[in-house]
């Protein structure tokens, strides 16, 4: 057999083989995804996914529809015997028993953050961590009620 026609058996060959795994890749290629457009003002992405969520809640469930975490802009208010309260920025990753464990917080007054401990107890443990205008401190505090304020 002479080289010219060898090697154009092995080219059609290349060829085949080619188109076969082109179709064998193309079979195996997962479907493509239909995107969800959300409205949004703005200029879309190149991705299609928005740059910027804007809310003033979002809160986040489990499988059985229970509240998790939640972030929240809670609006100035005033308690019952008068002291004001101001607007204030809230996160909560709260446990399956339905309490907060973890809360962030803060607004013009200062900032705060609660680490809570057993969840199943009526009576709260846990760390505080407190800033204001005028001091900050950490308070800690046992099951057994004892509480232990570090102060700069």
């Amino acid at each position: 057999m002479n080289t010219q026609r060898l090697a154009l058996i092995l080219s059609v060959i290349a060829i085949l083989l080619t188109a076969v795994n082109l179709v064998v890749l193309l079979s195996v290629l997962p479907a493509p995804v239909q995107q969800v457009q959300v409205a949004r003002p703005g200029p879309a992405t190149v991705s299609g996914v928005a740059s910027v969520l804007r809310a003033r809640e979002l809160q986040l469930v489990d499988d059985q529809g229970r509240l998790r975490a939640q972030i929240v802009v809670l609006p100035a208010s005033t308690t019952p015997d008068g002291k004001p309260y101001p607007e204030t920025v809230l996160l909560r990753l709260i446990d399956e028993n339905g309490r907060p464990g973890v809360k962030i917080g803060t607004s013009v007054d200062g900032s705060g953050m609660s680490l809570a401990g057993d969840s199943q107890r009526a009576d709260w443990s846990g760390v505080q961590i407190l800033a204001d205008s005028t001091a900050s401190q950490v308070k800690l505090t046992n099951k057994d009620g004892s509480i232990r304020t570090i102060q700069p």
